[in-house]
């Protein structure tokens, strides 16, 4: 740990937050030539190359099936448009989330329950599900925050007991495991968005769902497809209301490449992790939890401090790159706000001291120490 006794190492450079870049040029190479396969061919939608990365996503995640979408909002739309969730509905969802979750709650026409979250870890645990849920919830959406999954066997004995349909927002958490299980596999459907940053990341928008029912993977390939009757019963022929949410092939072919550098990648991640751990004084900042069941991919690498607006000011002196996930709880957001039921107090806290420290697999070893024990350093006021 950091004292005031020894030299303080800074920084060598400038410490970005995030550097997509670096795990771009890995397999740029590869995904050029399946660029150019995609060019020769014009299968730019649909096609061998989204065919071949639903399967590899679905094996990797261990379901049946994976149903490519546009992007992980749709991901969660559309399957509770698929669960015929809508209006007089409510959807449980913690209320430190993106707000893409609760999004897509709203805009299938059902309502968003709010949830507070455990002190440590930030998940839901079945003690604030109980204390959320009425007589109109329906489902729950489970949100594996910053890459770390909850306790999904309480969690989804919680949600049978109470006859709820449990869902997975799995957007930041690609690879991670509970018990052994990938996320995606536990509840009815696991949603996950491909955006650049994500552990698995596209180069646009991009997002899949992954189910192990036939005939539910089914429905949502005809829903993303405008309705589409599927399986060569006619290109104009719509039998339910859908939407346009595709993946396109030129996103399909990057996650492919990407997809087998993803558990080396993930390791990078827990390894950078780790050095965290051990160079933050707990004293001074206090990283987000991780439960004894669960192998996290730590898409963030979250820390609570007090004072944040001045220690993120403090970092940026010294040329270290942060962000804030997420400075104000989706229950306080102007257009979700008339859905609060009263306070969430470790949400609404952590709200206000949650700051992001730089992550990503390419980031040395030797810079994730340096800025912990900055960190440390600044938090303790001995970093002059």
């Amino acid at each position: 740990m950091v004292t005031g006794q020894r030299t303080l190492a800074r920084p060598a450079g400038p410490v970005p937050f995030l550097d997509v870049s670096k795990g771009n040029s890995e397999v740029a190479d590869e995904v050029r030539a399946g660029w150019d396969e995609l060019l020769r061919t014009g299968q730019f939608i649909g096609g061998e190359a989204v065919a071949r990365f639903e399967s590899e996503w679905s094996a990797y995640c261990g379901t049946g099936f994976a149903v490519g979408v546009a992007n992980g909002t749709d991901a969660l739309h559309l399957v509770m448009r698929g669960l015929g969730i809508g209006p007089g509905d409510e959807v449980i969802v913690p209320a430190n989330t993106f707000v893409a979750t609760v999004e897509a709650i709203v805009l299938a026409g059902a309502t968003p329950r709010f949830a507070d979250v455990d002190e440590g870890t930030l998940l839901l645990t079945p003690e604030t599900i109980k204390a959320a849920v009425t007589p109109a919830t329906r489902a729950v959406i489970a949100v594996h925050l910053y890459g770390q999954m909850p306790d999904m066997d309480a969690i989804s004995q919680t949600t049978e007991s109470l006859g709820l349909m449990l869902l997975e927002d799995a957007a930041q958490a690609q690879g991670a495991t509970w018990t052994g299980r990938r996320a995606g596999s536990i509840g009815i459907a696991g949603c996950f968005s491909f955006y650049p940053g994500k552990n698995l990341g596209a180069c646009g928008d991009a997002g899949a769902v992954v189910t192990s029912d036939s005939a539910f993977a089914d429905l949502l390939r005809s829903l993303r497809d405008h309705g589409r009757v599927q399986g060569g019963h006619g290109h104009h022929r719509h039998d339910v209301l859908g939407m346009n949410s595709r993946l396109d092939a030129v996103q399909a072919v990057v996650l492919s490449a990407k997809l087998r550098r993803l558990d080396e990648w993930n390791r990078s991640r827990r390894a950078l992790m780790a050095t965290y751990r051990d160079s933050i004084d707990p004293d001074a900042a206090r990283l987000v939890e991780q439960l004894p069941g669960g192998e996290g991919v730590h898409h963030l690498a979250v820390v609570r401090v007090q004072d944040r607006d001045r220690v993120r000011g403090r970092l940026a002196e010294h040329g270290v790159g942060t962000g804030i996930h997420y400075p104000v709880p989706c229950h306080r957001m102007a257009p979700y706000a008339r859905f609060a039921a009263g306070p969430l107090p470790v949400a609404e806290a952590a709200a206000d001291q949650q700051l992001s420290l730089p992550l990503f697999p390419q980031l040395p070893v030797e810079d994730a120490r340096r800025v912990g024990e900055l960190l440390t350093a600044i938090v303790s006021g001995v970093d002059r």
